[in-house]
């Protein structure tokens, strides 16, 4: 599925087109730095809220399948529909109740597209990088079954005003609002998760938030890495930094000097009233 041409993205690009292009070499790679640091922490809370045999699941904006993949063989879910915009990384995969189905959650009719409902409806670092949120989380809630749940993880960004000066800082300021100048990334309403998926029908409605730590030559910091490099071109034009300051901010995180908070991963969850999900 494709979005309209004249779609409302501000600055007129998109994830995964603008920046982050798929076939970009490298990019499964950084994708799986950042899973390396959130999917632990991710899977717990999907086991805690119940994911196991006999539920359906649907993981939106799947990127490379470790958290499909882990559903199946760890939790042991009955299946997995993995859906992304770009399934070339998801296609790679080959796992007994995996389905993957390329399609554009953004798009009008999306939902209605889908073999639902669904016991775990799942999405990790997608609505951040959309448009028109609270529709497509009321989208996603009418997917759920009576009795399953929505869980919705974005990032939530720590650079304060009161936050040291630093080149990690500096980068990352640039980073959030060269991204959101471009591809319209906006993590500044993520805080209203919670409201929103009680807006959208569901309860029992809670959330946590996960900052992993920033070591040297750690997953994360390499994902961070990565991400700079692709999205430099953004980060500059802020005026926030250029070039060397990119290098520095890189060089920091792979020194002994880096003391600083990554961007903490906020989890949403809200469950479908109703009976059993199983």
């Amino acid at each position: 599925m494709k979005m309209p041409d004249d779609a409302p993205f501000p600055g007129g690009g998109r994830y995964g087109e603008a920046f982050f292009r798929p076939e970009q070499a490298g990019e499964g790679e950084r994708i799986d730095f950042g899973a390396l640091a959130y999917d632990d922490i991710t899977m717990a809370r999907l086991r805690a809220l119940g994911a196991g045999p006999g539920w359906r699941c649907l993981d939106v904006g799947a990127g490379t399948g470790t958290v499909s993949g882990r559903l199946l063989g760890e939790a042991g879910v009955t299946s997995v529909l993995a859906v992304d915009r770009d399934v070339r990384f998801l296609a790679e995969r080959s796992v007994p109740g995996l389905e993957v189905l390329e399609a554009d959650i953004a798009a009008p009719g999306f939902a209605t597209g889908l073999r639902g409902p669904f016991h775990l409806v799942h999405a990790r670092f997608v609505l951040m990088h959309l448009p028109d949120r609270e529709r497509l989380i009321a989208a996603l809630a009418g997917l759920v079954a009576p009795g399953g749940v929505l869980v919705l993880s974005d990032a939530v960004d720590l650079t304060s005003d009161r936050a040291p000066g630093t080149p990690y800082t500096a980068a990352m300021r640039a980073m959030w609002q060269g991204l959101g100048a471009t591809i319209g990334t906006d993590v500044s309403w993520v805080p209203s998760y919670p409201q929103l998926l009680r807006g959208a029908g569901l309860g029992s409605v809670a959330a946590e938030i996960h900052v992993p730590p920033l070591l040297p030559r750690s997953a994360l910091s390499r994902f961070w890495a990565e991400t700079w490099e692709r999205s430099r071109e953004a980060m500059i034009a802020t005026g926030l930094v250029d070039d060397a300051g990119v290098d520095a901010a890189v060089r920091y995180l792979e020194s002994e000097e880096c003391a600083a908070l990554s961007a903490g991963m906020l989890t949403a969850w809200g469950r479908k009233p109703g009976g059993s999900p199983r």
